[in-house]
């Protein structure tokens, strides 16, 4: 069923309900809200939102719990508030909005996951096929927390907008633009899925698109967290001879190891730099990905290439931090560092979801634990303090279960 963009746009009209009635969508819904910096999520009751053109309403079926998400609440990336986070989801289509089924393979009933980066499809960076640096997507999402006609799908009982981080997934309903939208493949588990769209869809932009690894390479991993576990199953997919995984939790090394990592250091035991140039007989490795954003591990990290090596960075950093290179090495030795944030969703996240399938990339082992949304404050404290290994997600289908257990992860 597809709704028009006069009815989908139309809250509260006799119209509008009589045919979310129809679909079984609720008027409210219940949302994780971030009422202002440095302040715990509450989970509050909130209109439901409604799909404009372009646009799809998803079920929330889980939604990622992910450290971009703690540097906004800790005021370390500046966004609006109050908000809804949370851009990392999985669930199922319960609404179109006007022309969607026109101009994309999308239907009502359909399991679904949604990529962080919601391309506008427009700009000249999408006209080229770069959706990770889409315009409209930093201009109005990211810096205004609004989808591309300026306005919020979200609001309180009051009327008044709350701003939407991505599509605003720490709900049991969101609004995603069709273009970060793409079928899950039968047989996938839909909760765990959720980590495709944002840890998974990362690692491959980090490995496929900026380090164009090639088969037979040596990688190293540094921090196996949702995205680095990530790329550690993608260079093994796209044919790294060896993965080096880097991080100071046993637990966490563990789990890269059952997820494909060939060796692992252990950083809290001696310089990590030291013990992969140790394992690739002092020559380093030709490809290294730094996955947690500090200046110390950025450091460690361009120590550990080879010689015409290249270092993708994909950890998002405390606001405006920096790190010291050598830059004399960086001349002499041919390396590169390169920055990677996402990928391109409109091609890329079908990919991901295919490599899903065909088992390359393991969600339900990347997700350790999960908690319910009543408990969201509570998880994303235990993200602050180390204690989640890989990836958790938030649960929309009960208010009460406990969350899975998880083991230890010391602070990073």
């Amino acid at each position: 069923m597809s709704i028009t963009e006069n009815v989908a746009g139309a809250v509260g009209t006799d119209t509008a309900e009589h045919e979310y009635r129809a679909l079984g969508v609720p008027p409210t819904m219940r949302a994780a809200i971030l009422p202002g910096v440095g302040e715990p999520l509450r989970v509050e009751t909130i209109a439901t939102p409604r799909p404009r053109a372009g646009e799809v309403l998803v079920r929330v079926a889980a939604c990622g719990v992910c450290h971009t998400d703690l540097h906004v609440m800790r005021g370390e990336v500046p966004f609006v508030t109050p908000a809804v986070l949370g851009h990392e989801i999985s669930g199922e289509i319960v609404a179109l909005g006007a022309g969607v089924s026109e101009h994309a393979e999308l239907a009502v009933g359909m399991q679904v996951v949604c990529g962080f980066i919601m391309p506008c499809g427009q700009c000249r960076a999408c006209a080229r096929g770069r959706d990770d640096l889409c315009h409209d997507f930093f201009a109005k999402n990211r810096l205004r927390g609004v989808l591309y006609d300026g306005h919020s799908r979200l609001h309180d009982a009051g009327g008044e907008e709350i701003a939407m981080y991505s599509m605003g997934g720490l709900a049991e309903y969101a609004v995603v633009p069709a273009t970060g939208v793409t079928a899950l493949p039968d047989g996938l588990p839909v909760e765990e899925s959720a980590v495709l769209g944002c840890a998974a869809l990362t690692a491959y932009g980090a490995v496929r698109r900026t380090a164009d690894l090639r088969f037979g390479e040596t990688v190293a991993v540094v921090a196996m967290g949702g995205v680095g576990s990530n790329i550690v199953q993608m260079a093994r997919a796209f044919g790294a001879a060896r993965v080096i995984a880097v991080d100071i939790s046993s637990a966490a090394l563990e789990t890269a190891r059952g997820l494909g990592a060939t060796d692992v250091v252990d950083a809290s035991s001696g310089d990590p730099v030291a013990q992969v140039r140790a394992l690739t007989g002092g020559q380093g490795v030709d490809v290294v990905f730094e996955a947690l954003g500090l200046p110390s591990t950025f450091r460690q990290a361009s120590d550990m290439l080879a010689d015409g090596g290249r270092m993708v960075a994909v950890g998002i950093a405390d606001g405006a931090a920096t790190a010291d290179v050598e830059i004399t090495r960086l001349v002499r030795r041919s390396q590169r560092i390169l920055g990677s944030y996402g990928a391109r969703t409109r091609t890329d996240l079908r990919h991901v979801a295919a490599m899903a399938g065909a088992d390359l990339v393991r969600p339900h082992e990347t997700v350790t634990t999960s908690y319910p949304l009543a408990d969201v404050d509570r998880a994303y404290r235990a993200l602050a303090d180390g204690e989640i290994v890989g990836r958790a997600v938030i649960r929309m289908g009960s208010a009460s279960s406990p969350p899975s257990p998880c083991p230890s992860d010391p602070p990073r």
